[in-house]
C-alpha cells in the first residue's frame, strides 16, 4: 500500500498542474473554470419529477458538474484538483488514488443527478476526480433523474427523444440538442424508432461511435461549437456507418477533413448566404482576372431525374441548357444525363460526368442533393449546384426562384375575376417555398377583392382537386405553375390561374414561370468571370434565390384577361421588378390570429422562404406526412417545411 500510497501522490501532483493549467486555457478562453453547479442551472418549478433509475455505469465525459457548490473551488472544470498538497482534500484523493491503483480499485458507485443528459455529482466528487484523472470511460453511480418540464423549446424536446432512445439503447454517449436528430440517426442505422436493440448492436455502436470521435477530435473538433454526434450525422449522409468499422484511423480522418467546411459551416450556424441577385455585370477586377487562369472551354454537365419528353420539369430545365449552348457556344461544351431516377444511377452518372471532363455540374431535382453531395465532396475541383431551395452544404451549392412574386400578381387577379369571392388553390408540395407562393397568391386576391377567401388543397394527397372545386361552386382555380415561357400551356387547363365558365369552357388567366435558361447564363458567366472563385472564401452555404428582378421567373398572362387586368398585372410587375412593391409588407395575420406583419417592415427573404404557417383567408391547411401520396414523400422528406418531425426511412444497419 504505501507503495501505492508515493505513485497516488506523484499522480496528485501531476493532477494538480494539469488542473491549473487547464483553469488558466478556460480563463483565458473565456470558459467556465470549474463544475457547473446543479443548484445554480436548476431554477425552482423548471422541472416535473425526479426518478430513481439506480445503479448503471455512466461515461466519465457526461459528468461535468456538482450538485451544490459547496466543493466547486476544489476542481477545475474536468474535475482536475485545485487545492495544494498538504490539504486535507488532497489526503483524500491521494487515498482514493492509491485504492485506484490496487488490485481491488475503486468499486463504490458515486451518487448524482442527471438532467438533460449530463451528470451532476452529490456525493464522490473526489472518486470522480481521480476516476476522470485516469481517463476511466465509465463510472459506477447510483443516478437520480430529474425531469425538465416539456416545453416548445428545442433542447427540451430533443432530451425527451433522448428519454425513448435510451430506453432501447441504454446508451447515453449520444445527446443530440435539436429534434429530430435521433429518428435521424435511427435511420441511418437502419433502425425503427422504439425498435430494441440487442447487446452486440449497443456494442458495436459505442466503439463505432467512440472511433468517429477520436478522428473528429484529432481534426481539432473540440474547437467547433458542434457536437461530435451531429458532425457523424452530416458523414453519414455519404457514408455508411458500417464504414466506420472498416476504415483505418488515417482513412476515416481523410474522409471527414473532406467535409471539413460542412462540419465548419454547421457548427457556426450562421443562416446560408441567401443571393437574392446575380452579380451586376458579371465581371471582377483586373487582378482577378490575371491570377485565375481560364480554361479553353468550360465544360457544364446537367444531370435530370426522368427526361425532357416524359417531365414537363426537366423539360424547362432543357430549355435553359440548349439556352447556354446557344449564348456561349464559342466557350461553353454543354453535356446532358437524362434518368437519374435512383441514388446508384445518379452516382453512376455523376462519376461519368466528371469523367467525361465536367468542370460544373447542375443536378436539377432536389432528390438529388444528397448524391451531388457525395459526388462534391468526391471532386472537390468540380463545382456542383442541386436545384433546391435550402440544402445547408457549403459543398454544393442550391439554387430555385422565387415564385411566389408571380403568384402575387396571379392572385390579384383571380381576386378581381372570381363571381362569389371563392378560389380554389391547389399546392404542390409541402415543401421550403410553396407555403410563401400560397401566401402570397391569398393577400394578392385580398389586395382586389378584400372579402377574398382562398380554399387549398394539394396534389400530392388522394384525391381530384379540380372536380372538387367544381363541384363546390368554385370558378377560379390555380393550379400548378407552367414550366417554361409558353402560352400553350395556359389553354390545356392543368396549368396556371384560369376560370370556369358556365359550360364548363376553360378561360385562362395567368402563371408566373421559370426561364431556367436566364438564371443558368447568369451563373455560367460568373463562373467565366472568377466571380465563383471569389465567393468561395467563405465556407458557408449559398442559395441562390432570384426573382422577377433577375428575369429568372416571368408571368404568363393570357390574352383573353380584360384589359384593365392586363394593366393591372403590368403594374404590378414593374413594381415588384424595380423595388417598389413588395408582395408580404403589408399587414399579415396567420389563420390561429398570430399578427407577422403589422405592415410597418419588410420581411426578410430568409424568413419568407421558410414560412410554414397560412395568412387567415385561406381555408385548410399544410398536410401531414401520412396524408401525402407514398410517390410525393421523397421531395417532402428532402425540403418539407416540418422535414425534422418526419419518419425517416431506414438507410443501413448496425
Amino acid at each position: 500500500m504505501n507503495v501505492n500510497l508515493q505513485e497516488a501522490k506523484k499522480e496528485y501532483l501531476h493532477a494538480l498542474r494539469l488542473g491549473q493549467k487547464q483553469v488558466k486555457e478556460c480563463s483565458a478562453n473565456g470558459k467556465n473554470t470549474n463544475p457547473y453547479v446543479l443548484d445554480e442551472i436548476l431554477k425552482e418549478g423548471q422541472y416535473n419529477s425526479i426518478e430513481e433509475i439506480g445503479y448503471m455505469e455512466i461515461p466519465s465525459d457526461r459528468v461535468i458538474g456538482i450538485a451544490t457548490s459547496g466543493r466547486t473551488p476544489a476542481f477545475s472544470a474536468g474535475f482536475l484538483p485545485l487545492l495544494d498538497l498538504e490539504s486535507e482534500f488532497a489526503a483524500k484523493w491521494i487515498n482514493l488514488c492509491a485504492i485506484h491503483l490496487s488490485d481491488s480499485g475503486l468499486r463504490d458507485p458515486i451518487g448524482c443527478f442527471e438532467y438533460m443528459g449530463e451528470f451532476y455529482v452529490q456525493e464522490g466528487n473526489k472518486r470522480t476526480s481521480v476516476l476522470k484523472y485516469f481517463d476511466a470511460p465509465k463510472i459506477p453511480a447510483i443516478v437520480r433523474r430529474i425531469l425538465p418540464k416539456l416545453t416548445d423549446e428545442p433542447r427540451v424536446i430533443a432530451y425527451y427523444e433522448f428519454l425513448e432512445f435510451y430506453r432501447v439503447t441504454k446508451i447515453y454517449d449520444v445527446q443530440f440538442c435539436n429534434p429530430g436528430q435521433y429518428a435521424t440517426l435511427l435511420s441511418f442505422l437502419g433502425k425503427e424508432p422504439g425498435e430494441e436493440w440487442t447487446e452486440r448492436e449497443c456494442k458495436t455502436f459505442c466503439a463505432y461511435f467512440k472511433y468517429f470521435k477520436q478522428a473528429y477530435f484529432a481534426l481539432k473538433g473540440d474547437n467547433l461549437d458542434l457536437l461530435p454526434e451531429e458532425a457523424l450525422l452530416l458523414w453519414l449522409q455519404i457514408h455508411s456507418f458500417s464504414e466506420l468499422g472498416k476504415l483505418s484511423s488515417e482513412n476515416l480522418k481523410k474522409s471527414l477533413a473532406e467535409l471539413w467546411n460542412d462540419v465548419v459551416s454547421l457548427a457556426d450556424q450562421v443562416p446560408m448566404q441567401l443571393r437574392t441577385e446575380p452579380a451586376k455585370d458579371g465581371k471582377t477586377n483586373i487582378l482577378t482576372r490575371i491570377i485565375l487562369p481560364k480554361p479553353e472551354k468550360l465544360v457544364v454537365a446537367f444531370v435530370y431525374q426522368k427526361d425532357p419528353k416524359h417531365s414537363p420539369w426537366t423539360k424547362g430545365h432543357d430549355k435553359g441548357c440548349k439556352h447556354i449552348e446557344k449564348v456561349f457556344k464559342d466557350s461553353v461544351i454543354v453535356h446532358t444525363y437524362c434518368n437519374a431516377d435512383t441514388p446508384e444511377e445518379t452516382e453512376i452518372i455523376l462519376d461519368k460526368a466528371v469523367e467525361e471532363g465536367a468542370q460544373v455540374i447542375f443536378t436539377t431535382t432536389p432528390q438529388l442533393s444528397r448524391a451531388t453531395l457525395k459526388a462534391a465532396v468526391k471532386y472537390p475541383k468540380v463545382r456542383f449546384l442541386n436545384c433546391s431551395a435550402d440544402a445547408p452544404y457549403s459543398s454544393v451549392r442550391s439554387y430555385y426562384c422565387r415564385v411566389y412574386e408571380g403568384k402575387f400578381i396571379t392572385g390579384a387577379l383571380a381576386g378581381a375575376m372570381t363571381e362569389n369571392d371563392r378560389i380554389g388553390y391547389i399546392g404542390s408540395y409541402p415543401i421550403f417555398g410553396v407555403p410563401a407562393s400560397i401566401n402570397a397568391f391569398a393577400l394578392g386576391a385580398q389586395m382586389t377583392n378584400p372579402r377574398a377567401r382562398i380554399e387549398l388543397k394539394w396534389s400530392c394527397v388522394e384525391g381530384d382537386s379540380v372536380k372538387s372545386f367544381i363541384d363546390s361552386g368554385i370558378n377560379v382555380i390555380s393550379n400548378r405553375d407552367i414550366p417554361t415561357p409558353n402560352q400553350k400551356y395556359l389553354e390545356l387547363g392543368e396549368y396556371g390561374t384560369y376560370c370556369i365558365s358556365e359550360n364548363n369552357e376553360i378561360i385562362p388567366i395567368g402563371s408566373p414561370c421559370w426561364v431556367w435558361g436566364k438564371f443558368y447564363e447568369n451563373v455560367i458567366r460568373s463562373i467565366i468571370s472568377g466571380g465563383w472563385e471569389l465567393e468561395k472564401a467563405s465556407p458557408r452555404p449559398i442559395n441562390y434565390w432570384w426573382g422577377m428582378d433577375s428575369g429568372v421567373i416571368e408571368l404568363q398572362l393570357s390574352n383573353k384577361l380584360p384589359q384593365g387586368l392586363l394593366c393591372l398585372a403590368e403594374i404590378l410587375k414593374d413594381g415588384i421588378k424595380n423595388g417598389t412593391i413588395h408582395p408580404f409588407n403589408r399587414k399579415i395575420v396567420t389563420q390561429d390570429g398570430k399578427i407577422i406583419n403589422d405592415g410597418s417592415r419588410f420581411i426578410e427573404p430568409d424568413e419568407i422562404l421558410h414560412i410554414d404557417w397560412l395568412c387567415d383567408n385561406i381555408d385548410g391547411k399544410i398536410p401531414e406526412f401520412d396524408e401525402i401520396i407514398p410517390f410525393s414523400r421523397a421531395m417532402v422528406r428532402e425540403l418539407g417545411v416540418y422535414r425534422d418531425t418526419i419518419p425517416k426511412e431506414k438507410e443501413g444497419t448496425i
